[in-house]
């Protein structure tokens, strides 16, 4: 049998330490998102566009369901990062790799997660200021 040496107190909590600096930099971008969320939906529901523009009104509802979408799978997110830091501490239990392989599976998992929403907020949000910056009303100088 091959068995590994226990891993100290030190380690794990080195490793614990890498694992919560991902988890702080997934919600400080969730932030941000949260805060664009909040201007596109102002902006969406300002009176700013032409209201001779085709299929105004239908893209704009389109855009507002897809951001109230965004909006809740951001809090789900961000609240899978939480109950993953808040488990974090359980790590310190562990003592060999195996234990530690479950940790980061998770931590992998929630990556995975936390990349493909802001992936494609970020394409929801071009989207949206594509179509946006072509239909603005054009303001008079001086007006």
């Amino acid at each position: 049998m091959n068995e590994t040496v226990p891993f100290t107190d030190t380690e794990q909590a080195r490793k614990i330490d890498e694992l919560l600096r991902n988890t702080r930099h997934w919600k400080s971008t969730l932030e941000l998102v949260r805060d664009e969320i909040l201007f596109i939906d102002r902006l969406l529901n300002s009176y700013a566009f032409e209201p001779d523009t085709p299929n105004l009104f239908e893209r704009l509802q389109d855009y507002k369901q897809r951001l109230k979408i965004a909006k809740s799978k951001k809090t789900e997110v961000t609240w899978q990062i939480s109950e993953h830091e808040n488990n974090l501490g359980g790590m310190m239990e562990c003592k060999n790799e195996t234990c530690d392989l479950v940790f980061y599976e998770k931590h992998n998992i929630l990556r995975a997660k936390v990349v493909e929403y802001v992936e494609g907020f970020q394409n929801l949000k071009g989207e949206i200021f594509n179509y946006a910056g072509g239909i603005l009303k054009k303001r008079k100088p001086g007006a």
